[in-house]
Formats: C-alpha cells, sequence, structure tokens
C-alpha cells in the first residue's frame, strides 16, 4: 500500500538492478523467487535487449518485493508497446494476467478512516443498558 517501485526501463544488454543493487543481492532470500516470476514466465530472451533500473521505498521488505515485481512486468509491458509492436505486448500481458493480475494491476485497498463513536473505522464503544 505504501510501497512504490519506480521503474526505468531502455534498450540494453539485460540488466536488472532494484537500488543500484543485482536481483540476487535482494534480501530476504525466500521472496527473491517472487521477484523472478516475471522472468520466468517470460523467459530471458524478453529481457535481454531490456535495461531495467528499479527505485524502491516505503513499505515493508514483503510489500516492496511485490512493488518491484509489479514495476518490473508493467515496464516491460510499456516498452514493448512503445518500441517493438502491439501484438507482442498483447502477447506479454495476456501470459502476466493469465498468471497473477496483481503483476500488471494495483491492490485498490486502502486503510478506512476512524469515524467518531468507536476506537476504529468500523468498531463501537462499549453500550450499557445498567
Amino acid at each position: 500500500k505504501t510501497a512504490t517501485a519506480v521503474a526505468y526501463c531502455k534498450r540494453g544488454k539485460g540488466l536488472l538492478r532494484v537500488n543500484g543493487r543485482p536481483l540476487e543481492q535482494i534480501e530476504p532470500k525466500i521472496l527473491r523467487y517472487k521477484l523472478q516470476e516475471p522472468l520466468l514466465l517470460l523467459g530471458k530472451e524478453k529481457f535481454a535487449g531490456v535495461d531495467i533500473r528499479i527505485r524502491v521505498s516505503g513499505g515493508g521488505h514483503v510489500a516492496q518485493i511485490y512493488a518491484i515485481r509489479q514495476a518490473i512486468s508493467k515496464a516491460l509491458v510499456s516498452f514493448y508497446q512503445k518500441y517493438v509492436d502491439e501484438a507482442s505486448r498483447k502477447e506479454l500481458k495476456d501470459i502476466l494476467t493469465q498468471y497473477d493480475r496483481t503483476l500488471l494491476v494495483a491492490d485498490p485497498r486502502r486503510c478506512e478512516p476512524k469515524k467518531f463513536g468507536g476506537p476504529g473505522a468500523r468498531a463501537r464503544y462499549q453500550k450499557s443498558y445498567r
């Protein structure tokens, strides 16, 4: 929700860096596989001619990982739309959405604001009749 990842995509030789570090150095190690999902789904050859640099901030470790994988997917799709052709963009988009929709679409859930008459957004203070 508060983690933001901005991806810069340009022609290159297959570099993938997050905050100036390669993907192999991202911690926690268990979640590294989540980052590699777009790479494994689309294949390395799709990323061969593209350099993607990602700047990530805010949120926790898991939220940042999910923000990064979404940024990678969106960046590649928009790169293919702008510099390659519409058919290959559609193909990429279909593969990604079929596997996991959150790779391209952000989670719209946000924190509900607190209202009066209770300690939280929905909970109410206890009421006694006697």
